[in-house]
């Protein structure tokens, strides 16, 4: 396995915007692919990193770009939620540039454009239920410890499958959250499950994560089993 790396620079809603293609140079044809949309600070090595997992599992991964190119965070920024807070302000731009990243890696030719899904963590987790409910063209979605409020919009059928990875003690999506979120997706006739960890809160992936105060902790047992489950997952839909 040859592992590449190819940033990948496209158009969108408000601008030009920088997402990252891992693949396998070795492949001899197009895979199927899996778009990656990351927590609040935007595209970083994690997510990188993540998307050469995916690589792994014998997927092309896409690390999306919503923020716009040079648009992004750090933890130690004055206002890390800066770009994160104006698209949760206007989840219709949200949905636009979701859909245009999703379209940015269709037409690569690493990717087989008839067999995609997308996972996200945290903002990213929300984004891609977003996308699932804007009735985009994916088989499935996976959302890492996501927030659940939906968007307000009017929206498309939602014939993705979907895969919520759930902290039980996460401050941010409380349980009348989750059970709201399971609600929407029944009453929408979608194919859903929820695997929610115990004694766990927000950002159980993130291994930087350490802010117990705050209910955001890395929790390696959560980290394992919910990869697990999308590995699982990914291999009944794109299969």
């Amino acid at each position: 396995m040859t592992i590449e790396r190819k940033t990948i620079i496209h158009d969108g809603p408000g601008g030009r915007f920088e997402g990252l293609l891992a693949s396998d140079s070795d492949w001899g044809e197009p895979k199927p692919g899996v778009m990656i949309v990351p927590n609040v600070l935007g595209p970083k090595e994690m997510d990188f990193q993540n998307a050469e997992r995916i690589v792994g599992l014998g997927y092309a991964g896409f690390v999306a770009d919503i923020y716009g190119k040079g648009n992004r965070a750090t933890r130690e920024d004055d206002d890390p939620a800066r770009f994160m807070n104006a698209l949760d302000a206007d989840r219709a731009l949200l949905r636009d540039r979701l859909l245009a990243s999703l379209e940015a890696m269709k037409v690569l030719p690493e990717v087989d454009a008839a067999k995609t899904a997308a996972i996200g963590f945290c903002f990213g987790g929300k984004s891609v239920l977003d996308l699932a409910r804007a009735g985009a063209d994916v088989l499935g979605v996976v959302s890492f410890h996501g927030i659940y409020d939906p968007p307000g919009l009017d929206g498309g059928e939602i014939t993705a499958k979907i895969l919520v990875c759930h902290g039980w003690d996460d401050p941010l999506a409380k349980p009348d959250s989750v059970l709201a979120l399971a609600e929407e997706l029944t009453a929408a006739g979608a194919d859903w499950q929820l695997h929610a960890h115990g004694h766990t809160g927000h950002g159980f992936t993130d291994k930087t994560a350490n802010m117990p105060e705050r209910g955001v902790i890395y929790r390696a047992e959560a980290d394992r089993r919910s990869w697990a489950a999308m590995v699982d997952f990914l291999n009944e839909i794109l299969a």
